[in-house]
């Protein structure tokens, strides 16, 4: 955590050297990005400045940004010119190579610092609009990042080879400043981008390794409020103040390639997906996050391996959290969803099991989909907040089951229900509130499943007898063979299971 919080210091240094450079005049230019970069909480030195009217020369530019962990990022310009158009617009030229420097935090795993080289060849900036709201254009042919060296926590320098390449980079930014807030509107795309590793062990093991990771088809959006430093040191406050974050990535095809060889012998990875992406959202009313992943297949092979490969592939995953972030007192929504699509392996790694095939090779899938009420009683986002006390920092108010559904071997189980909870009983239930609902379940195929695991010797006659009389608790037969049906209810404080009282 504490390496990514520095390296995003660093690509957020990136993109606001590229795009916070616009207005109508060069000089308007130039204020306006000081203005930023000192506003975002950045340090800016310059050695010197000319204007002649229509050029503005800046030189000998150096910009860093520190984290609150005590990591830091920054950049260094020998020369930023801004040039008057004569159409209301101003071209923004930058050095085509340029250094980054990456300083971690002492504590945490990881690297030491990494010094990097960016080269944008090519690159055009066109800036335009007003002092107070600008757009910006910008286009590159290329932009690629060059490891040039990186350290260990002892500072001792490491044998990796690293370089990112861009390709065809597009961008359109509108950049409106108000007093210390910052309104961004970004898109982007790039027709690919190659991510190219190596490297060898220097403790004395002899290992080594490289890997290549591609993706095609990239594009992502933006929008937000962003306020000064000093505001965004307390995200509760920052929050509360205005901060707002809405941010999309996907991509196309990817292709993954890791090698790597050890004194037991050569490991080879390889990973393709047809594509995914990810959104972060967050205001002070929720934090809405989420992933997902299509098409995809890994193979996996080694010394190691009894057999010649691994194969293990997905039509889909997926992960979303949607929940409140500011104390509140009335419920607020919540979603929770996690879910693995016709997840299948190869059939070595069944024959270590099963040799016979008495279990079904069907796609496995597992999804949990939820959504609810509740409410924190504390601002979770406040850094001085605790969260460890006795006292439950929110209330759950209402949680419905859209789905639950887990299928693999030829069994199934599903669920789907709605439940409330009076927070003011905690005793009936051992210190949760007190629900009231049902929920609904359905069991496929658990009979001939338990009987295929007794064959092939997984599960004992014994632990088969007491799993089903504990499943009879709580089922009657459904409409079909080796179905079951259950309908869980909670009410007048007491557990139910198909009309009979447990608790």
């Amino acid at each position: 955590m504490t390496r990514a919080l520095t390296c995003s210091s660093a690509i957020a240094l990136i993109f606001l050297a590229t795009a916070a450079t616009a207005d109508v005049t060069p000089r308007e230019v130039w204020e306006s990005w000081q203005a930023m970069l000192t506003s975002a909480g950045q340090e800016l030195t310059v050695g010197n400045t000319t204007d002649s009217g229509s050029v503005v020369e800046v030189t000998d530019v150096s910009v860093t940004q520190k984290d609150q962990l005590g990591g830091s990022a920054s950049i260094r310009f020998d020369k930023l010119s801004f040039t008057d158009n004569g159409d209301g617009t101003v071209t923004v030229a930058m050095p085509e190579s340029y250094p980054l420097a990456l300083d971690f935090p002492a504590t945490g795993e990881g690297p030491g610092s990494m010094t990097l080289t960016v080269n944008q060849p090519g690159m055009t900036i066109i800036a335009g609009g007003s002092a107070t709201e600008t757009s910006y254009d910008f286009t590159a042919p290329s932009v690629t990042i060059k490891l040039d060296e990186i350290t260990d926590e002892d500072g001792k320098v490491l044998d990796t080879q690293a370089d990112m390449v861009m390709t065809g980079a597009t961008a359109k930014y509108v950049v409106a400043r108000d007093g210390e807030t910052t309104r961004l509107d970004m898109s982007y795309a790039a027709k690919g981008m190659v991510l190219n590793l190596s490297g060898s062990d220097t403790s004395g093991s002899g290992g080594q390794g490289r890997g290549t990771v591609s993706l095609s088809d990239l594009a992502g959006t933006t929008k937000g409020n962003f306020l000064g430093a000093d505001m965004m040191a307390n995200m509760a406050a920052a929050l509360n103040s205005g901060f707002t974050l809405d941010s999309t990535m996907s991509f196309g095809a990817m292709q993954a390639d890791l090698d790597v060889t050890e004194a037991k012998g050569p490991t080879r990875i390889t990973a393709t997906a047809a594509g995914g992406g990810f959104n972060v959202a967050m205001d002070k009313t929720r934090l809405d996050y989420g992933t997902s992943l299509t098409g995809a297949k890994f193979t996996v092979s080694g010394a190691e391996i009894p057999f010649p490969q691994v194969d293990l592939a997905f039509a889909e995953s997926g992960f979303r959290v949607m929940m409140p972030v500011s104390k509140s007192d009335s419920p607020q929504d919540f979603t929770f969803l996690t879910k693995l699509v016709d997840f299948t392996v190869s059939e070595d790694i069944w024959g270590l099991f099963d040799p016979a095939g008495s279990l079904s090779r069907e796609p496995a899938t597992v999804i949990v989909d939820l959504k609810g009420t509740g409410f924190w009683k504390k601002d979770i986002m406040d850094p001085s907040v605790q969260m460890d006390g006795v006292e439950p920092p929110g209330e759950l108010h209402s949680l419905d089951i859209t789905q639950v559904l887990a299928k693999a071997a030829g069994a199934e189980v599903s669920a789907a229900g709605g439940l409330t909870f009076d927070n003011a009983d905690m005793t009936t239930f051992g210190g949760m509130p007190r629900p009231d609902g049902k929920i609904s379940i359905g069991i496929k195929g658990v009979n001939k499943l338990v009987e295929n695991l007794i064959a092939l010797g997984i599960l004992s006659e014994d632990d088969a007898m007491g799993f089903r009389m504990g499943l009879a608790m709580f089922t009657r037969p459904g409409a079909g063979p080796d179905e079951l049906t259950s309908e869980i209810e909670f009410k007048d404080g007491g557990l139910f299971a198909n009309g009979q009282r447990l608790q």
